[in-house]
């Protein structure tokens, strides 16, 4: 009785990846093959993982191997792994969509309609894996059966928006996937996938390194032949199966570094990453003596998508004398340094070491240790001999950077010599907190900045404008991490960081400030009546009303006390739950502004004046607009608007 065979529908936005892959957005087609192979690698090596514990599993005399298997004729290439495998289930989940989590905006690019450029970049980020197989082939049909079940299940498809699957027969565990091949066609960079010299090019290129070997099953016709290696005449041709074996299966970790190319580096780096960009910079470690370790780490070029999320699997590969016993162990680098990719290889750990067994190793800590001061030196070294790199390394995972600084006190003053902030000193270029002292005035004692949403918010706060005046840089923290930064960071190089939004503002030299701060305290008194008319009418709102040196074209700012949340890190907060109370601000006036000065001489006229309570809510709402906050009632807010307007038109008739 034949299986039963049902149809599904791809996903949506798994369709679109297909129908972008087979209308070839790649110009090096071959890639595929890596692809496949590194996905049968990484079956071989979940398979000895999960052995470890499981040894049941590896009961059936099957060679770990990855077998290439072309027909000609049938115009078909067949890729087979004794791998791990997968049940029905896994091939639903695995194949029939997109699941991985880091995913969300590459779905809301396909929907978005992205240009083909920018989705080819998204993909390559993404590592499409398995369906990269459609880029050559017309159909592709795949049979895996998962090790220690009985039952296999067979997936076909041809990119069309539907597949089947359906129950099947396999005498062994683990997976083919058979390629049934477009037509030759060079002009669009699709080779013969069947020649067993082209298979051979292209995973010498970028296979070799495979931890397994490769082999390619060569069907030809031979001719039995002499001592002198001539064929004997008449003799029949014989149809024989050669095992062709097509990597050398060395470890390119243990390799010495003269003789090993950049180019396989970097097919290395996306054979374990799935990434189709190039890397931006490796280095290897090695440690001997009682305990032995190499590492080989790499720095992406690129972030990927889900790095800043709560869910992110982030982890080196790591290896017991050559043996993978862990695809993502996240112990070996501190959280902050989740972007880098590669491995680790010990002597000295046994093969059967569980995750609650590495937490608590002395071994695995120490290797922490080292492996975390190699990468920062690493880091240091693209600091000051590649700058160009580094800040490309920057703009993909300098909030992972500032995580570190805010977090890792044994490695604080490394990293702060490493962040890099936006300023208002130049526009285009990033500074540094030393480049930022160095040009210092002599007499500011302090570096200023102010967190926001985005630099148009903070460069055109009210807040900054004293500032700007005395031209004092000030540091633009626009990284939400930069909240937690601060709280960390709270001086550099003996002088103390400021948010030029809390507090009062002290500036220039000694004799300035008396002279300032006499100034204000007279005209606090002068205005002193009005003040508590303001907060009597905005006591909801503000826990004071005073006068200010901060504002010089402004009329009005709000600040906050020296240790109250920015309004940044109160947004912050409201979006991630809770009955949290929102605090109350400090209004600061410009006593020099017409608006203050106008309210002043009507509060002095009459006190009681209906009108003052409205100019304070438009005062406040301005305030609140100038720093990109929400106003709390804006229908009000828009009313009074209009009806003070109406009455300076009238007035004015």
């Amino acid at each position: 009785m034949a299986a039963q065979v049902e149809t599904y529908q791809f996903q949506a936005e798994t369709k679109q990846l297909l129908d972008i892959m087979i209308h070839s957005l790649y110009t090096t087609k071959d890639i595929f093959l890596r692809e496949l192979i590194s996905n049968a690698s990484d079956a071989l090596d979940r398979l000895g993982f999960e052995s470890l514990t499981k040894p049941e599993l590896t009961e059936e005399d099957a060679t770990k191997e990855v077998l290439l298997e072309a027909d000609a004729a049938a115009r078909t290439l067949t890729i087979s792994d004794s791998g791990i495998g997968m049940s029905r289930d896994e091939v639903i989940e695995n194949i029939g969509t997109i699941a991985k989590s880091g995913t969300r905006d590459l779905r809301e690019k396909i929907r978005e309609g992205a240009s083909a450029s920018v989705l080819e970049e998204l993909i390559g980020q993404f590592g499409v894996g398995f369906y990269s197989a459609f880029m050559v082939a017309d159909r592709v049909t795949l049979l895996t059966r998962r090790a220690g079940e009985q039952r296999a299940t067979r997936w076909e498809s041809t990119g069309d928006g539907q597949y089947t699957i359906s129950d099947a027969d396999k005498p062994t565990r683990g997976t083919s996937i058979t390629l049934h091949l477009k037509p030759v066609d060079h002009e669009s960079g699709i080779e013969d996938y069947t020649d067993r010299w082209t298979i051979s090019r292209i995973v010498k290129r970028y296979s070799d390194f495979v931890n397994y070997p490769i082999v390619f099953k060569y069907e030809h016709d031979e001719v039995e032949r002499d001592e002198e290696g001539k064929p004997m005449e008449g003799a029949e041709p014989q149809h024989v199966v050669d095992d062709v074996l097509l990597n050398s299966m060395k470890p390119l970790w243990t390799r010495p570094a003269s003789e090993v190319t950049e180019e396989e580096y970097t097919e290395f780096y996306k054979h374990i990453s799935h990434d189709f960009s190039d890397p931006l910079y490796h280095f290897a470690a090695r440690a001997e003596g009682l305990l032995e370790y190499q590492a080989l780490i790499f720095f992406p070029s690129k972030a990927p998508f889900d790095l800043f999320y709560h869910g992110y699997e982030a982890g080196l590969r790591l290896y017991a004398k050559g043996v993978l016993i862990m695809e993502q162990c996240h112990d070996l680098l501190p959280h902050y340094l989740r972007f880098a990719k590669g491995l680790v290889d010990s002597e000295n750990l046994p093969l059967n070491i569980s995750r609650q067994m590495l937490q608590q190793d002395r071994q695995i800590a120490q290797i922490r240790k080292w492996l975390t001061k190699k990468s920062l030196d690493a880091l240091q070294y693209l600091f000051e001999k590649e700058p160009e790199k580094y800040l490309e390394l920057w703009k993909q995972f300098g909030r992972a950077l500032k995580e570190g600084a805010a977090t890792d006190f044994d490695n604080k003053d490394r990293l702060v010599s490493l962040l890099m902030f936006e300023s208002s000193h130049d526009a285009e270029k990033l500074t540094t907190l030393k480049d930022y002292v160095t040009r210092m005035p002599a007499e500011q004692t302090e570096i200023f900045y102010l967190t926001g949403e985005s630099r148009a918010v903070v460069e055109n706060s009210p807040q900054l404008e004293a500032f700007k005046a005395k031209s004092y840089e000030i540091l633009y923290l626009v990284d939400t991490i930069d909240e937690l930064l601060v709280q960390a960071l709270t001086e550099f190089e003996g002088k103390k960081l400021k948010s030029a939004g809390k507090g009062t503002v002290q500036l220039g030299n000694e004799e300035e400030r008396a002279q300032v701060e006499e100034e204000l305290k007279k005209e606090q008194e002068d205005s002193a009546g009005l003040l508590q008319s303001i907060q009597q009418h905005l006591d909801q709102y503000l826990k004071e009303v005073r006068l200010t040196n901060r504002l010089t074209n402004s009329p009005v700012c709000l600040v906050g006390a020296e240790m109250d949340f920015s309004p940044q890190m109160e947004r912050l907060l409201q979006m991630g739950g809770g009955d949290r109370p929102k605090q109350k601000r400090i209004m600061e006036l410009n006593p020099r502004h017409d608006i203050v000065v106008k309210m002043r001489e009507r509060y002095q006229k009459d006190n009681a004046d209906a009108k003052l309570g409205k100019y304070a809510a438009l005062l406040y709402g301005y305030a609140l607009l100038a720093e990109g906050s929400d106003l709390p009632d804006p229908p009000h807010f828009n009313r009074l608007l209009a009806e003070l307007l109406s009455d300076g038109l009238t007035t004015n008739q």
